[in-house]
């Protein structure tokens, strides 16, 4: 077996725990290598809120949403090279060389965005970051896996995720502390190189996956490895007895064991069936919303009705904290109760939330305040937004923000409510200053609403369902189902194709809000969301607790099942889908 010891005694989750003392080496190695799914949270998350105050210092940017796009998805344009040739670089040069490079990519990312002197040079600090996150995004959850005992596997892989969770709440937390600061977005992006730093050199100090080290002939330096992750010398024994097997058998199949052809892969039905789950799962996890939420959320939030960039980025704290608590949530669940049923109720979950939002944000759209003339009479006539002026019937906020002619603002009552009827202004900072001089609130992005709350709600319970499931599953899915000899091939095409939907995702969704309106956009993910469940159910396998070779023996006889709820055997040949 390639995953460790066969036998699952109690619970992965305290099990994990208690190798903080029994056997930290394992936990050392975990952490150190997760320390790039910090990375990748964080560069992910950050560029939420730094977004509101570039767009404030670039005026380009903030007249230019495709720009803004743009911003926010070339680190994922980068990702998507990042993740297809990490595969290539984990297979030629091994997990630990992989993630020293993603370090290098994270630092020069930070340095060159932070003193970036206009939107070209940002672009291009992205496109740097998201190489650093592609490669990153497959080989730490790869190199923890491999260096793992399979009986908490998942709980390891899991702290991955919970670092990737906790690199986004960090960033939110960064944003919020440095919005009275000089250079604001400059700070928030350009810290990111210190953790980079940090895990290069712990990482230089770390040995090379002894899985890698094996497949390479490196016998002797793989099993001196085995002997401080396993303390049973039959552990230790039995480790190395099924490398053994998993190399000849390699070798038998294909006669050379550095030759691999993605189409020979795909015609393989073993590899096939895992590759369509796999990759399957890294597109649907993109596809179920989850970084419109992740990249645009003080953007979400100002749509529901909070005005302020400050109360954005507070609020946004919510769900990104909610997110990092999710991944604890998954460590302790996903060795219990499986992965497919953590899946299941996370989409279940997830499909209720985006009802909630499409409705929430209908109800926003179609009952915002009042465009009154007194009250925007109330200020100097050239300040009036042209189309207003030219008719002025039955006018409404959200058809204020949707001014053709020229971009307009609304500065909301100063009567005590927010919702009775406002003014519809020119939208520029002499404005919004006039604005907020009487006290009153300015609205570009969205519109005063009673229902904003409801929408938190929403946001809330959506990160809340997505974290523990969709959030982590795919990616520990990902490090068990290939067999050793494809793992780092068949992990780089998962990643990529996670890294083109999530690009997909990014670059069209200011552009569809604007289109069709935020609530069309959340029933949109939530029609995906229900294919994703559908899908799961067909095509996903159980890997709960099973040694990978056994994962290997279930594909090339599975079952279609849909009733997953039943306890199974731990490794029926049968223990298919």
């Amino acid at each position: 077996m390639e995953g460790g010891a066969h036998g699952f005694d109690g619970s992965a989750f305290r099990e994990c725990f208690s190798l903080s003392w029994r056997n930290p080496y394992v936990l050392r190695l975990a952490f150190s290598a997760g320390i790039g799914g910090l990375l990748f949270g964080y560069d992910t998350g950050v560029i939420s809120g730094a977004l509101l105050y570039i767009r404030d210092d670039f005026r380009s940017v903030d007249k230019n949403t495709w720009l803004q796009e743009m911003i926010v998805s070339m680190a994922v344009a980068g990702a998507i090279i990042g993740a297809a040739v990490g595969g290539w670089a984990n297979d030629r040069f091994g997990r630990r060389t992989s993630i020293l490079v993603a370090d290098l990519l994270f630092f020069a990312g930070a340095v060159v965005m932070a003193s970036a002197t206009g939107p070209v040079q940002l672009v291009v600090g992205r496109v740097f970051v998201g190489l650093g996150v592609g490669m990153a995004s497959m080989t730490a959850p790869l190199y923890i896996s491999e260096a793992s005992p399979a009986r908490i596997r998942g709980a390891l892989v899991s702290t991955n995720g919970f670092l990737i969770t906790g690199g986004q709440f960090l960033s939110y937390l960064i944003n919020l502390a440095f919005t009275k600061a000089p250079g604001t977005w400059r700070w928030m992006l350009g810290v990111a190189g210190l953790p980079a730093v940090f895990q290069f050199v712990l990482m230089l100090f770390l040995p090379e996956s002894p899985r890698w080290l094996y497949r390479k002939g490196k016998v002797e330096e793989a099993e001196a490895i085995l002997r401080k992750i396993y303390m049973a010398e039959e552990e230790v024994t039995r480790e190395m007895q099924e490398l053994k097997e998993s190399v000849e058998a390699e070798a038998r199949e294909r006669g050379s064991s550095e030759r691999v052809s993605l189409t020979a892969l795909v015609k393989t039905p073993t590899v096939r069936r895992a590759l369509v789950a796999g990759v399957g799962l890294q597109v649907f996890q993109q596809l179920v919303g989850i970084n419109t939420v992740m990249y645009y959320s003080p953007s979400i939030v100002q749509l529901a009705g909070f005005a302020s960039n400050q109360t954005a980025l507070a609020l946004s704290l919510v769900t990104s904290g909610l997110n990092a608590l999710g991944s604890i949530v998954s460590i302790y669940f996903i060795d219990r109760t499986g992965r497919r049923k953590l899946l299941v109720i996370s989409l279940v979950g997830v499909i209720a939330s985006l009802a909630l939002l499409s409705a929430v944000f209908h109800e926003t759209t179609t009952h915002s305040p009042a465009v009154g003339s007194a009250e925007t009479r109330h200020f100097d006539g050239s300040l009036t937004c042209p189309d207003y002026r030219t008719s002025s019937s039955g006018w409404d906020c959200t058809r204020c923000l949707k001014a053709s002619s020229t971009e307009c603002g609304f500065c909301a009552s100063g009567a005590g409510s927010k919702l009775l009827p406002g003014a519809c202004l020119l939208s520029n900072a002499t404005v919004r200053d006039a604005c907020h001089g009487e006290g009153r609130l300015w609205y570009t992005r969205g519109c005063p609403s009673r229902y904003g709350w409801l929408a938190m709600v929403g946001l809330a319970l959506y990160i809340a369902f997505f974290s523990p499931g969709m959030g982590t599953v795919p990616w520990i899915v990902n490090s068990e189902i290939y067999p050793l000899r494809h793992r780092g091939v068949c992990g780089g095409v998962a990643a990529t194709a996670n890294w083109v939907s999530n690009l997909v995702v990014a670059q069209s969704f200011l552009t569809l809000t604007e289109a069709i309106g935020p609530a069309w956009t959340f029933l949109i993910f939530g029609c995906l969301s229900v294919a994703a469940l559908a899908f799961v159910l067909v095509c996903v396998p159980e890997t709960k607790g099973l040694p990978i070779e056994e994962v290997e023996k279930m594909l090339e006889k599975r079952d279609l099942r849909l009733k997953f709820w039943a306890p199974r055997g731990r490794a029926s040949k049968n223990d298919g889908l």
